[in-house]
């Protein structure tokens, strides 16, 4: 791993300002960002970068390099939470464990913006196809997750049956998951002049936007971390050796199917990532057994800072190494 490289990420404005709401936070500090004010730069943040993806999509040819990296993200989104389910259900029980497959299983929207944030600081090429990638693999993990739950599980939520087809419909009406997909779709249809008339809007605010979300991930984030020591040294250790497992392998594999190290990386962070948003609002209605001060802030305060700190210098590393 490049130290110099990963310097310069942790220097990063965005990241620093992540770092700034957990040190508010552990200070009990009164700084917050108001509910409506985050949930507005949230939507933002999907709506510019599915309606950017979509111009660059627009622009992209159909070939293997699409192929091969939805291949690759909706694979990954069926087989994480599968092992994940096995390694988890002795310590936290099969409701935990599912709920925690399913969240590792999808992805954090967030770290995918954030690593498209950097590699635009590094000058590095990617295809805006990614975002319909990313798109892809949010109702997957959670179809697993809660099938999971229904194998191994004898008695489950009082032996009513579980509705898959509501569930599914709830993963795919997600506000997130509806923005991003509908901004992809009128970016991939809007003219490129059409484009340049909210161009300042979706690309020239977005770097201070996305600093101010982390500010408010980071407030969020301290909150959490003391529930998450409560629970002991294997959800620490998972929530940080199964990323660099899923990264580190995504890396490698997507070297021999993919080209551009723009999308190599997205696809290990995509891979790497937990769902923070969509999975723990499909639990709360497909497993409200699963404990959300469990799955929540492994993904949210452990998962996420590293991802964006360390996660991604490493994956790059691996990376470029196999280059």
């Amino acid at each position: 791993m490049d130290i110099s490289l990963l310097i310069e990420n942790l220097t990063n404005p965005a990241l620093l300002f992540f770092f700034l709401g957990i040190f508010a936070s552990q200070i009990k500090s009164d700084l917050e960002i108001p509910a409506g004010s985050s949930k507005f730069i949230s939507l933002y943040l999907m709506f510019a970068i599915g309606f950017k993806g979509g111009q660059e999509l627009a622009h992209s040819t159909i070939d293997s390099e699409i192929f091969w990296a939805f291949t690759l993200g909706i694979v990954s989104s069926i087989v994480v939470p599968v092992y994940s389910f096995f390694l988890l259900k002795k310590p936290f029980g099969n409701h935990n464990a599912s709920a925690i497959a399913a969240a590792y299983g999808s992805i954090s929207a967030v770290t995918f913006i954030t690593t498209v944030s950097f590699l635009e600081l590094q000058d590095k090429e990617f295809d805006g196809f990614m975002v319909a990638v990313m798109a892809s693999m949010e109702a997957p993990s959670i179809v697993m997750g809660v099938l999971l739950l229904a194998l191994y599980s004898k008695n489950i939520e009082g032996s009513k049956k579980i509705d898959f087809g509501r569930i599914l419909k709830h993963s795919l009406s997600n506000g997130s998951v509806v923005l991003l997909v509908g901004s992809l779709f009128i970016g991939f249809m809007a003219s490129e002049e059409q484009a340049q008339g909210i161009e300042p809007f979706t690309t020239d605010i977005f770097s201070g936007f996305l600093a101010v979300f982390l500010l408010d991930m980071g407030i969020t984030s301290g909150k959490q971390i003391k529930e998450l020591l409560k629970q002991g040294w294997i959800a620490l250790s998972f929530s940080v050796a199964i990323p660099v497992f899923n990264g580190c392998i995504t890396a490698i594999i997507s070297s021999f199917v993919l080209e551009g190290i723009g999308n190599r990386l997205l696809i290990s962070i995509l891979v790497a990532s937990a769902s923070y948003i969509a999975v723990p609002a499909a639990m709360r209605l497909a497993i409200p057994k699963a404990n959300p001060g469990l799955y929540l802030p492994m993904a949210l305060a452990i998962t996420f800072p590293f991802n964006i700190s360390l996660g991604i210098p490493i994956y790059l590393g691996v990376i470029n190494a196999m280059s």
